[in-house]
């Protein structure tokens, strides 16, 4: 809706002007190339202009009550209601041109019958440029040198952010990386072995059938390593024991230093008896060493599975966080997001984080800015982790609240105080020391939240109990402008 059109004129009185403290300064000349520019309207009770409509007129209120809102999460938030003759609303950005959308950013309506001095935005900035040069100057360079900075340390912000992560995933990938080139040297030397232990077999006096039964244990071996049990340390221990025992008792040379394999492969002693019974005493020991090649290798090659997995899950989570190749806004599962992301921050949680997610997995798939949210996620999960020093429990939590998805983030830290906690979005507000954080974590999120997905981002803090609350709408499937 454009500005109401339930309004009537009036007469300006320059003397009236004066009486505004926007205007008491003004010499009496001035005062009549108002009313001559301008003009004073009276509007009944409802809207005078909405947000996002084309920023055409300057408004002064000269007597009534107007109160302004911004939408957020589909709903209008009032941000201010005054009958403070003076206040001024609408096109005050006209001077700065082109330079900058020039649209209504929050919503006006009174309620209560008002007046208005008007004055058209185009005759604003003439008015401007011709009586206030100087201060027109200031104010512009206040303006676009406050956008800079901002823009600089915000770039500057991602850039570190984007250093951290990347240090964090070298790390989480160097683990598993360095585990497969171990593995897999290890195995290149077992198979070396297997080969000559094969020459050996065929050089002895095994006949036919025990070869046979042999392959078939084997067999049995590589099948039962797939199948192992997960034993707590103290079982491990008693059964690594057992099979030791039962080794020397069978006279297997070093049997204490092979039994941890048989024992991570799911092999005890009953196995290992059915073994002894099935080939002849003069070959046991040249059996149960083959069997240890085949386990040992079978092990291995998990190890080298398992790290390998590891690396493209790693690297699978790295493009989901970036959303590489994929459209800037999507329709995604919100989980998928938060996944990729904790898998990115996994590095910084350490051992005394403990981590719970509670998700709702019945909510719909969402249209958002995807790798926008995916930083959402970054900044307050990695603000969680740095209230809570190291230690205590970070929940992430989805749900549905109303029409809108829930995305929480809570610690058990110390809690926001309740002094600072209106202006924690402020841009370049921070509580952390010099050179630690330059205050613009939680103003980024907030414009990406309600800025660019008409969402909403609060928070609610206690010592002990903080939550983050993100709040996007079901039903934005529109790209934001």
């Amino acid at each position: 809706m454009s500005e109401s059109e339930s309004s009537a004129r009036s007469v300006c009185d320059p003397e009236e002007l004066k009486t505004l403290f926007l205007f008491e300064k003004l010499e009496p000349a001035q005062l009549e190339a108002l009313c001559e520019q301008g003009r004073v309207e009276e509007f009944g009770p409802g809207p005078v202009y909405t947000e996002g409509a084309p920023a055409t007129c300057f408004y002064v209120l000269i007597e009534g009550t107007v109160v302004l809102t911004r939408r957020s999460g589909g709903e209008e938030v009032e941000v201010e209601r005054t009958s403070q003759p003076g206040v001024y609303a609408g096109a005050w950005q006209a001077y700065l041109g082109d330079r900058v959308p020039q649209v209504y950013n929050n919503s006006l309506r009174v309620t209560v019958p008002s007046r208005f001095y008007v004055l058209d935005a185009e005759k604003l900035s003439t008015l401007m440029r011709e009586w206030f040069p100087m201060a027109l100057h200031l104010l512009e360079g206040l303006f676009f040198g406050f956008q800079n900075t901002q823009n600089a340390v915000a770039q500057r912000e991602r850039l570190l952010a984007l250093g951290s992560l990347s240090a964090g995933l070298t790390h989480e990938l160097n683990n598993p990386a360095a585990a497969a080139v171990r593995a897999t040297a290890t195995l290149r030397e077992r198979v070396a072995g297997m080969r000559h232990k094969l020459g050996m077999i065929g050089a002895g006096n095994w006949d036919r059938v025990d070869l046979e039964t042999l392959v078939r244990i084997q067999e049995d071996a590589a099948d039962r390593v797939g199948k192992a049990p997960d034993l707590s340390p103290l079982e491990t221990g008693d059964a690594e024991d057992a099979v030791g025992e039962w080794l020397e008792e069978s006279g297997i040379d070093g049997g204490w230093d092979i039994a941890p394999n048989f024992v991570a492969a799911g092999i005890d002693v009953e196995w290992l008896t059915r073994v002894k019974e099935s080939v002849p005493a003069s070959v046991l020991e040249g059996a149960v060493r083959w069997l240890n090649y085949t386990v040992e290798t079978e092990l291995l090659m998990n190890e080298i599975a398992d790290s390998t997995t590891r690396v493209s899950t790693l690297v699978g989570a790295a493009k989901q966080y970036s959303q590489m190749d994929r459209a800037p806004y999507q329709t995604v599962d919100i989980h998928e997001l938060l996944k990729s992301t904790i898998v990115m921050l996994h590095n910084k949680f350490g051992d005394g984080v403990q981590l719970v997610k509670d998700f709702d997995r019945t909510l719909p798939k969402i249209s958002v800015y995807a790798a926008e949210l995916n930083q959402v996620w970054t900044n307050l999960i990695d603000n969680a982790l740095q209230a809570m020093g190291g230690h205590g429990t970070l929940t992430v939590r989805t749900a549905r609240e109303g029409d809108r998805m829930l995305v929480e983030i809570g610690d058990t830290g110390p809690g926001v105080p309740e002094e600072i906690r209106s202006r924690i979005f402020e841009p370049f507000f921070t509580t952390k020391a010099v050179g630690e954080g330059t205050g613009l974590g939680l103003d980024i999120s907030w414009r990406i939240v309600v800025n660019r997905h008409h969402g909403d981002l609060r928070v609610v803090s206690a010592p002990g109990d903080t939550r983050f609350q993100v709040l996007l709408p079901f039903d934005d499937a529109e790209e934001a402008s």
